[in-house]
């Protein structure tokens, strides 16, 4: 009885907010409404789905080549599994937080609840420092990535400039990101995002089939431990996304009805993902390991400059996904959180943008630095800090009895729980954090050494005259 009523209480006000939105029967309002206010089921399902497979799609056949196609397949499956899993225990912390604070008489009306302010009101200042940290850390070089890779596209189709030279110009671009208040104004972006990674992917398993084998091609994976490590931890980030996990919630109507979201997106992405990663590795096998961007290796045609251009527009939508979280924080740092103004907020969040820039032409190692971050900052952010930070928040009898959300029958209830949270701390601080760790900043260093820091155009083929 007491759960029913805190779920009222927990939808309340956006129940209150849609029918606002909904009182102005004027043909703007309509058209605002349906393209730029979602907070349903399905707009949440988009924005997990679009969110996690991003540019990652084009260096999965790159991991392929790494791990060999068993093993790509089979970690493939077990991330996506992990990262439902914590997906699920970081929203389950998101409800018991502001269940505890709306009985507080808190309204969040107009504060955007984030993954720190979640671990500070369950758990104390010390783990919102740790959490804050990790998550933003995270984010900033989730940001540096999609520049990377809008670079790293563009070359495929116009290389009369450097990938330098295009991370200049894409930052500029990605800086308008600024605008769009929060994830309740993603609608139409999370839908296009994912329908455009959907091409993509069809087209990089089509096009490979067709294209068939190259002469010779050889499938060696896996052949060293650090390539082996650096395979894995590239697919521990691909899986990883969820780091906007609660910001995606508190868009939601009814944040409550998030649950299995992010394991049908999960089923969804798989979909994607392994055929384009089997059929690209299939067909050009080793070649993948100088190639960490799949498009390079196909040939230039109106379907893969299509892609190409879809995938920009989708590396776009990402970055505005990864930075959004970062701009709340600075906002909320800066004390201007609450206001109403959208152009203020957008000049205020301007300086957000800079330091990812400048990452983003300092190290612009395509595919390398996707497994970097997934050992050393995803490994945390998204997996060993939400199973800790459950398992110490329902630590107590009293939390357990009075825990608005349960762990599921099938489970072996809190017992179940209990061991699966502990063995995805263990795997992913031995496996993904420790071994991953080693052979990803292994092989990050090499591509330091290989080509320099502020390299003009990585992996760039010779430039015809």
């Amino acid at each position: 009885m007491a759960s029913e009523k805190v779920e009222t209480v927990i939808a309340g006000n956006y129940v209150e907010m849609e029918r606002d939105e909904g009182d102005s029967k004027s043909t703007k309002s309509k058209f605002s409404k349906f393209f730029w206010h979602g907070g349903s089921v399905c707009d949440a399902w988009f924005s997990c789905a679009s969110n996690q497979v991003a540019q990652v799609l084009l260096t999965l056949p790159y991991s392929f080549s790494q791990l060999g196609l068993l093993s790509g397949i089979l970690f493939q499956l077990f991330y996506g599994l992990l990262g439902s899993w914590t997906a699920y225990l970081i929203s389950v912390l998101y409800v018991e937080y502001r269940t505890r604070k709306e009985r507080e008489k808190v309204d969040f009306r107009n504060h955007v609840i984030q993954w720190f302010e979640v671990l500070d009101g369950l758990l104390g200042k010390h783990w919102r420092n740790v959490g804050l940290f990790f998550n933003c850390t995270f984010l900033l070089f989730g940001s540096v990535i999609q520049l990377i890779a809008c670079a790293s596209n563009i070359y495929y189709i116009n290389d009369s400039l450097d990938k330098r030279t295009w991370t200049y110009i894409f930052g500029a671009c990605c800086a308008t990101t600024v605008f769009i208040p929060s994830f309740h104004n993603y609608r139409i972006w999370s839908f296009l995002g994912l329908m455009m990674t959907s091409y993509t992917a069809w087209y990089l398993t089509i096009a490979s089939l067709i294209h068939g084998q190259i002469e010779g091609v050889k499938h060696s994976g896996p052949t060293t431990m650090v390539l082996y490590f650096t395979g894995a931890t590239n697919i521990l980030y691909t899986f990883g996304g969820h780091a906007v996990t609660v910001e995606i919630m508190h868009a939601m109507w009814k944040p409550q009805k998030f649950k299995l979201i992010y394991l049908i997106a999960t089923l969804y992405v798989l979909t994607l993902t392994l055929p384009s990663a089997s059929a690209v590795y299939w067909a050009f096998g080793d070649m993948l390991l100088t190639h960490s961007n799949a498009l390079s290796l196909l040939p230039r045609n109106g379907y893969r400059d299509t892609a190409v251009v879809l995938m920009l527009i989708h590396q776009f939508i990402t970055f505005g996904f990864a930075c959004t979280p970062l701009y709340f924080v600075w906002e909320k740092f800066i004390g201007i959180h609450y206001t109403k103004s959208v152009f203020k907020r957008a000049l205020a969040r301007l300086p957000v943008v800079i330091p990812i820039w400048f990452l983003a032409i300092i190290f612009p190692f395509f595919g390398p630095i996707n497994s970097t971050v997934g050992s050393l900052l995803v490994s945390f952010t998204v997996y060993i800090i939400p199973s800790l930070a459950h398992m110490v928040t329902f630590s107590s009898a009293s939390a357990r009895e009075n825990a608005v959300e349960r762990p599921p029958p099938f489970l072996g209830g809190w017992v179940g729980s209990y061991c699966v949270n502990f063995f995805v701390v263990v795997w992913v601080f031995v496996v993904g954090f420790g071994f991953g760790g080693w052979a990803s900043m292994l092989n990050f260093i090499r591509q330091i050494d290989s080509f320099g820091l502020f390299t003009k155009c990585y992996q760039c083929p010779p430039h015809k005259a």
